[in-house]
């Protein structure tokens, strides 16, 4: 387990560098940052105590370090969604929990990112005054955004997530099997101790 919590952790220092370099000029990273996986991943692997705390308790911090760099209230509707649909992908990683594999979470991923996706940016669409309450301001939220807001369109942001998240997920599975291993070479070989000296 050791292995994929220093990967939870290795993402949020990359999303905290990559939020503080995209105002920098590398829009090109906007939202290359793989929040649905943490929570899909945590919620599937992780004992129950870590389950939901790890990916939201690192979230908060990554938020607070960006929000508080550029002036940003910690807790606005919009970050309080966010939470939400990563607590909802969470249970997608609960009821995979007992046969979490590359076969079963890479195809979650998918689902993970793109729920995170449709619940942020409808709540966008339903509180911005920008968009046109109608079908229309829907997907204008769900593909182009408000240019006011970036140059970078919506459309490109689930792209960048979707990539980071299925990439998240595979360095996931490859560290929790790479742990698991490490634990069985030291349980046979602290077996074998014993055996040895008797």
């Amino acid at each position: 387990m050791i292995p994929a919590l220093l990967l939870v952790f290795s993402a949020v220092v990359y999303r905290v560098t990559t939020g503080l370099l995209i105002h920098s000029g590398a829009s090109w990273l906007s939202n290359f940052a793989p929040l649905a996986a943490i929570a899909l991943c945590s919620a599937a692997a992780f004992p129950k105590k870590y389950k939901f705390s790890v990916p939201l308790v690192t979230l908060f911090i990554s938020d607070a370090v960006i929000n508080f760099r550029y002036g940003a209230p910690l807790l606005d509707p919009q970050i309080l969604v966010r939470y939400f649909a990563l607590i909802a992908v969470g249970f997608i990683g609960v009821l995979l929990q007992n046969r979490a594999s590359l076969k079963t979470l890479l195809p979650a991923s998918i689902v993970g990112s793109t729920i995170f996706y449709a619940i942020t940016n409808a709540f966008s669409w339903l509180s911005d005054p920008g968009y046109a309450k109608n079908f229309a301001g829907l997907i204008q939220a769900l593909t182009i955004g408000l240019p006011q807001y970036s140059a970078t369109p919506s459309w490109m942001f689930f792209r960048n997530s979707l990539i980071s998240d299925l990439l998240f997920t595979l360095l996931f599975v490859l560290c929790m099997n790479f742990g698991r291993s490490m634990e069985g070479s030291r349980a046979r070989a602290a077996r074998f101790r014993p055996a040895a000296a008797g």
